[in-house]
């Protein structure tokens, strides 16, 4: 949804609780803004309790929420575990006002930063200024946040008309509206295809080329719509669903970026400390599934169920096998938990320089 870079910690970019890299209100004055954005940015954070079981026993340091959010699963990490701290990063400036406000009191136990998930590594290393807290936790909650979706301004939802932007950071980058008016139909159709349109991918990608330009979400999701023929509309809801999500993927280079942070994130974890995922798109939980076998195995080429003899040594442990799910009660209350899985991995001890085995210690 995410150590501090050299410098003060009162520095505009790595001050505590920073709406955003260009402004630092007065001590003890809520800023405005922030309190309006933490208002819009309402939102339940999903399988909470289950994140805050698996952050329970690593020890004391920092846990990264590389997609902080609102807020919400920083909060409760907080509140549940006085061991560790928080730096909350996040793309979105709106997202980073409200998780200020959500957080402010605890005070030094959190801090905020604007910033993408691919420079975790970074902003973890100028926080390190600030403190020498070993990195203990890192936990990404993917994908779109449900006041990005509600906020007709950002051009996410199909639902809601707006501006086709749908960038997580509306500051920097092409637009949906740049996507959608530039790429030419094979691109447009190898986009939607990726995304599960399958049959229809080719077909849609054409008549968004023919109704060009496109400048509104509405405007967008009605040619999708009429492109898909009409008994076909009548099941799996939104017709434009996939597509949507498609371009929001494509826009903010989602995957690209995830498959880069992923194994940062599992890198800079001390011993004993945990990487948590929760993905809601099959690309998504493709990827961190891939990055935690590799931190599992070390990268082992070897045939299975022979003994490693490529020398691949590995770094991680899976906390579980495959995916946890939220439970029937929370899909039935937060429609966002529906497509939720959720991944863990725990960081090992490092392999002596004699050798050894890689497990030892309390892995409870």
């Amino acid at each position: 949804m995410r150590s501090p870079s050299a410098g003060s910690v009162e520095d505009s970019s790595s001050a505590r609780f920073q709406p955003s890299r260009r402004s630092n209100p007065p001590d003890g004055i809520p800023p405005v803004e922030g309190l309006r954005m933490r208002q819009v940015f309402e939102h339940e954070p999903v399988m909470v309790a289950e994140v805050v079981a698996l952050f329970a026993p690593v020890p004391p340091g920092v846990v990264i929420d590389a997609t902080v959010g609102g807020g919400g699963h920083a909060r409760a990490l907080l509140e549940a575990h006085p061991h560790l701290r928080i730096l909350g990063i996040d793309r979105d400036p709106d997202a980073v006002s409200a998780a200020s406000e959500a957080l402010a009191e605890f005070g030094d136990r959190a801090s905020l930063r604007h910033a993408p998930f691919t420079s975790l590594a970074d902003e973890m290393a100028s926080e390190a200024g600030a403190s020498d807290d070993p990195v203990t936790g890192v936990l990404f909650d993917l994908g779109v946040s449900s006041p990005q979706l509600d906020r007709a301004e950002r051009g996410f939802s199909y639902r809601h008309d707006g501006p086709l932007d749908m960038r997580m950071d509306p500051t920097d980058g092409p637009s949906a509206a740049d996507v959608v008016n530039t790429w030419s139909v094979d691109a447009l159709s190898r986009l939607f295809a990726a995304n599960g349109e399958g049959r229809f991918a080719t077909r849609i990608a054409r008549a968004v080329v023919a109704g060009r330009p496109f400048t509104s979400t509405a405007q967008f999701a009605d040619t999708v719509r009429a492109a898909i023929p009409a008994a076909t509309r009548r099941t799996g809801g939104h017709p434009a669903k996939r597509v949507f999500q498609a371009v929001r993927i494509a826009v903010n280079d989602e995957l690209d970026l995830l498959a880069d942070a992923v194994p940062t994130a599992i890198d800079i974890l001390a011993p004993r400390g945990r990487c948590v995922a929760i993905s809601y798109h099959s690309g998504e939980d493709r990827i961190v599934k891939a990055a935690f076998s590799e931190a599992e195995t070390g990268g082992c080429v070897c045939p299975p169920g022979l003994p490693c003899a490529c020398g691949a040594v590995p770094v991680g442990r899976l906390v579980f096998r495959g995916a946890r799910r939220p439970t029937p009660e929370e899909r039935a209350r937060n429609r966002r938990a529906e497509s939720a899985r959720l991944r863990a991995i725990e960081r090992l001890d490092p392999v002596p320089a004699t050798g050894g085995d890689t497990t030892t210690g309390d892995r409870s």
